[in-house]
């Protein structure tokens, strides 16, 4: 799987913690989120008994394990990988917009950074040729815990 940003030649995360929240809603997309994650944190020497990943029903659920995780004080970021994928219904929308606000506000209220690689596509085709997300959600989330 390749990584698509380089920033993790320049990033060294192996004095840091990370908690990992994957949404088990469209799990084909989701569990390669997580690889591409995975692959980027190691690349920037994030030790994996460092990586805690825990699964949620779904996007909409994502927000909620972010704060429980955030309040445990045991991290230096956070990342919240899903996918949600356009339907017939505006519940699409009130998916996408509860995931990325609920995100935002953990990242604000909390202080910690929170890497958002929740995908929000049409179709599966265009989730698949996001897979690299994962990674760069990682990485972002990585960045910021260098700065605390």
């Amino acid at each position: 799987m390749q990584i698509k940003n380089k920033t993790y030649k320049y990033l060294n995360g192996k004095k840091l913690k990370t908690c990992i929240v994957v949404a088990r809603w469209n799990g084909e997309i989701t569990s390669k989120l997580l690889e591409s994650a995975l692959i980027a944190l190691e690349k920037c020497k994030v030790i994996q008994k460092n990586i805690k990943v825990i699964n949620v029903s779904g996007s909409v659920e994502l927000p909620f394990a972010l704060h429980k995780m955030a309040l445990s004080k045991k991290y230096n970021f956070l990342v919240a990988l899903g996918c949600v994928i356009r339907g017939e219904t505006p519940h699409f929308d009130y998916v996408c917009k509860m995931a990325q606000e609920g995100a935002l506000e953990v990242m604000l209220e909390d202080d910690i950074p929170v890497g958002f690689g929740v995908l929000t596509v049409n179709n599966l085709k265009q989730a698949k040729a996001r897979i690299h997300v994962g990674g760069e959600a990682a990485l972002a989330a990585l960045e910021l815990g260098l700065l605390k």
